[in-house]
């Protein structure tokens, strides 16, 4: 039975400690609308999104009021686009990507996610046509978010596909100049990307799942804060409790609401996951946890160990509230999105080799990072290709979003607005990597992905 003092702490999280449900994601299959005809299958994607998913911003606004749950984002992902328009030997594919954002506007969702390719092992002729439509893509829309799947611990790492992605990520910046670069912002490259992953920019809707799913992405690292504030004097073992339990209290509110969305829609519950995805509010930031812990600022000396500590704590919470925790879950570090990380970098303490060392013990990468515009594509690819070989060697996924803002340098700072938040220009090794990118092939897969 749920007592008096749990009802005051949910009612805390909820107004003073940014606990929210980050978002509720529903996964569409659009394995039915392959169609040699373009035209045909645009119109078979453009009514099936919109008949499935026509009712999912009214029942997340209804189950707010209910439980008065705030639930930030309302998405869709969709089966990997580069499986569906396969079918139809078109030579350009930005159209499918204008009839998501056309299919996204009609239902009010935030974005939608499945502008898709998996290449770890190599391309398919489809695959090449829709990675070269990229930038073009995100240009010409508002809502289609992009993914590329690079490297796999059981594949190894495709290095032709890092090496072009440099290219195309670099390409989609440019063409959004006027913005930052904001396409780039909504374009994530991965190893080991997951099937059921609800945040965007990576969400997609992956083989071997159900024909409709909702799968729902809660967050929390306020709750989480607030919780290790009132044990400043305990040692790290007591810390790692405390953690566990908040985990535990934002994943059953997140079970809550997947239950309840998944019913009232009639698709199927997938997962929840998950992650302590910060906000540039103050007080809702991973890095300032880490500081709670004991750090002065995010990428001291420390805060791989202290990370760690935090991510398992969170994995470890969230599997004793839900029999379905999935995704990405544990803790997100990305920098234009977490107040604390954006003062970590301006006070130098934070540098996206910090960064990449962090990544080794937490849920994704090097996400919403901001480099100078003029940075070569080569060593976008690498700073790629080092995050890629830290996932497949870890048998765990990891990802890039970075931004190479035109016209901006070191030190300045670009303006995304909402969730992206605002990302300080990092620096970038200045030495140089061309040689090694141009090499291309495929790294082998490490001895460990020998399993069978």
């Amino acid at each position: 039975m749920i007592g008096q003092k749990e009802i005051y702490e949910t009612i805390q999280m909820l107004d003073e400690q940014h606990l929210d449900i980050r978002t509720i994601t529903m996964g569409i299959s659009l394995y039915d609308c392959a169609d040699p005809d373009i035209d045909a299958a645009c119109d078979k994607i453009y009514e099936k999104v919109t008949k499935r998913a026509k009712d999912l911003v009214p029942v997340g606004e209804q189950i707010e009021k209910e439980y008065g749950i705030d639930i930030v984002n309302k998405r869709i992902s969709v089966t990997p686009i580069s499986f569906i328009a396969a079918a139809s030997k078109s030579k350009d594919y930005v159209k499918f990507a204008k009839t998501l954002d056309k299919a996204a506007k009609e239902v009010g969702v935030n974005f939608i996610g499945g502008y898709s390719a998996l290449v770890q092992k190599g391309f398919s002729d489809s695959d090449r046509v829709l990675i070269d439509s990229i930038p073009e893509a995100l240009a010409k829309t508002q809502k289609v978010c992009s993914s590329v799947n690079l490297a796999s611990t059981r594949s190894g790492i495709n290095m032709d596909a890092v090496k072009q992605m440099g290219k195309i990520i670099k390409d989609a910046a440019n063409l959004t100049a006027s913005q930052g670069g904001l396409a780039c912002a909504k374009l994530v490259v991965f190893a080991n990307a997951p099937d059921d992953n609800p945040f965007m920019a990576g969400a997609f809707h992956g083989p071997g799942e159900a024909e409709c799913v909702i799968n729902v992405g809660v967050s929390g690292p306020g709750v989480v804060r607030r919780a290790l504030e009132k044990r400043p004097n305990a040692d790290l073992g007591h810390v790692a409790e405390t953690i566990k339990k908040a985990a535990f209290k934002i994943t059953r509110m997140g079970q809550l609401v997947a239950v309840e969305a998944s019913k009232r829609l009639g698709a199927e519950f997938g997962i929840v996951d998950l992650s302590l995805a910060p906000t540039p509010a103050v007080g809702d930031s991973v890095a300032e946890i880490l500081q709670e812990m004991g750090l002065e600022y995010a990428g001291a000396h420390g805060s791989t160990a202290a990370l760690a500590m935090l991510n398992d704590a969170v994995k470890k919470g969230g599997l004793m509230a839900s029999s379905h925790v999935g995704g990405l879950s544990g803790a997100f570090i990305p920098v234009s999105e977490d107040n604390g990380m954006i003062q970590a970098v301006c006070k130098g303490a934070l540098s996206i080799e910090k960064l990449e060392a962090m990544t080794s013990v937490c849920s994704v990468g090097l996400d919403m990072i901001v480099i100078p515009g003029d940075t070569p594509n080569e060593t976008i690819s690498a700073i790629i290709a080092d995050e890629m070989a830290i996932g497949v060697i870890n048998n765990k996924t990891t990802a890039v979003r970075i931004i190479p803002a035109p016209g901006l340098k070191v030190g300045d700072t670009v303006e995304f607005g909402g969730l992206l938040g605002s990302g300080p220009v990092m620096a970038v090794n200045p030495f140089g990597n061309a040689a090694f990118i141009n090499r291309g092939g495929r790294i082998p897969a490490p001895v460990h992905s020998m399993r069978n």
